[in-house]
């Protein structure tokens, strides 16, 4: 079984993911961490961003492992975010790092959120959610997690929306079967409760 979550920036992917995966005792993933190793790889060392995609030695659990560094606070930097969100735009990086989720993901229970999971990495996957909240919501949430400010987040989210759903190449969309939920004004527990629900109907 696998569970897709897509979604923005800031809809609430990440809790609401690990919350679902620890309910139901499936293995959590964040494709996205596999974008941001891939940038702070082209930050540090130059050279091509699917080269790195392609020979990638990244461990994700409670600490996300680069060839054996602890990166987990360093994937966060809004540095490696704006990173990121440049590699993700390129064909060959996406293509890399889809195999190498494809592959993980052969064996075993997840719950896997990012922005293509279910119209591009597994779209045969029985339980597909699209993730959503106002733009003020998602801003408020993403300036408590980096420590900045609202409208700062504001103006950074709408650049990257246009962005991410504009790309050539797996741009940002909802699948056409996946089941839309706002998350604003709702609690994380309430949402993975809702998403657990389904889940289990359709095991």
């Amino acid at each position: 079984m696998i569970v897709a979550i897509d979604g923005p920036a800031g809809a609430g992917k990440s809790s609401v993911a690990r919350g679902v995966a620890d309910a139901l005792g499936f293995t959590y993933l964040n494709s996205g961490s596999m974008y941001r190793a891939v940038g702070l790889l082209t930050l540090r060392d130059g050279g091509a961003a699917s080269q790195h995609a392609n020979n990638l030695d990244l461990v994700l659990g409670p600490r996300a492992l680069l060839a054996g560094e602890d990166v987990t606070d360093a994937l966060r930097t809004p540095e490696v975010t704006e990173a990121a969100a440049r590699v993700a735009t390129n064909q060959l990086v996406r293509e890399a790092l889809v195999d190498k989720q494809r592959e993980l993901l052969a064996t075993g229970d997840w719950v896997v959120e990012g922005r293509d999971i279910g119209t591009v990495v597994v779209p045969d996957s029985p339980v597909k959610i699209f993730l959503t909240a106002s733009p003020e919501e998602r801003a408020r949430r993403r300036a408590a997690e980096l420590g900045t400010d609202v409208d700062t987040v504001l103006r950074d989210q709408a650049l990257r929306d246009a962005s991410d759903e504009s790309r050539e190449h797996s741009p940002l969309q909802k699948a056409p079967d996946a089941i839309e939920l706002d998350t604003t004004g709702r609690t994380v527990d309430d949402v993975v409760q809702q998403i657990a629900k389904l889940v289990r109907e359709a095991s």
